[in-house]
């Protein structure tokens, strides 16, 4: 009998460009990878963009050039003994055989296997992917556009994938990010109560809005924030309140 434990499955998912999926991936991998001990792999699934898999090359070369950034890297590898956690690129339409795979004959366990997945459900294999996940996080923001193909795309998981009973899915939860403390509270009270009458589940974390989640490590920075090699300082973590949510996903995945 095969007793390996067997890795979670995570997407953070979106039918929308640009509300911050590679990033939260990112975010969460790094965090959960370097500094909580978890044992993280990253499955690019993002044809054509693989901005996983582009972001890496550039934090290589980042890290080379900063002579700050070098050091904290070199501490980091021979503190926690652990090389980077892997990227691999794949099509959506046999991603779930091939991160099973990875996981069977990986010779370290995995904890936890992020997807980067494509933004259109007319992707071939993304609705097999989605049902072969554990848990979908889908960022959202308040624009219309953003929150109408974001509920359709919801429901469409909800009422189609997990009712069905032929899925892994246990849960997805929409999540507000890039709020600006200059919108108005009403226009948040009212997608709230919208997304709630949808019977959807929606996080008490909110995502304040930050320059930091466009920009990648400069060349003389300090401090990291979306990095492949790097947790997220945890001072800008706060101050975006990533902080909370993390505590918030770790309640919801229960690893």
């Amino acid at each position: 009998m095969d007793t390996k434990k067997q890795p979670l499955f995570i997407a953070f998912s979106s039918q929308k460009g640009g509300v911050g999926k590679s990033t939260f991936t990112t975010l969460l991998a790094s965090i959960l990878h370097y500094r909580l001990g978890y044992t993280i792999a990253v499955f690019d699934a993002d044809f054509p963009q693989h901005s996983l898999m582009k972001m890496k090359t550039r934090d290589l070369a980042m890290v080379m050039e900063n002579l700050h950034l070098k050091k904290l890297a070199y501490k980091q590898f021979t503190t926690i003994n652990k090389k980077a956690y892997p990227i691999l690129q794949y099509k959506a339409d046999h991603i779930l055989e091939t991160a099973h795979e990875f996981s069977e004959t990986s010779s370290t366990p995995v904890d936890i296997i992020f997807f980067d997945l494509p933004g259109t459900v007319n992707t071939p294999g993304i609705l097999k992917a989605l049902a072969g996940m554990h848990h979908i996080f889908t960022p959202i923001t308040a624009d219309r556009l953003v929150m109408e193909s974001t509920l359709v795309f919801t429901q469409l998981i909800q009422d189609v994938i997990m009712k069905k009973g032929e899925t892994s899915l246990k849960s997805i939860h929409l999540f507000w990010n890039q709020v600006d403390g200059r919108e108005s509270t009403p226009l948040y009270n009212i997608y709230n109560d919208l997304i709630h009458q949808l019977g959807l589940n929606l996080m008490d974390s909110q995502i304040k809005n930050s320059t930091r989640f466009r920009k990648e490590s400069e060349e003389n920075s300090k401090t990291v924030f979306r990095s492949t090699l790097l947790p997220a300082d945890e001072n800008l973590l706060k101050a975006c309140r990533l902080d909370l949510f993390l505590i918030e996903f770790l309640k919801i995945i229960q690893i």
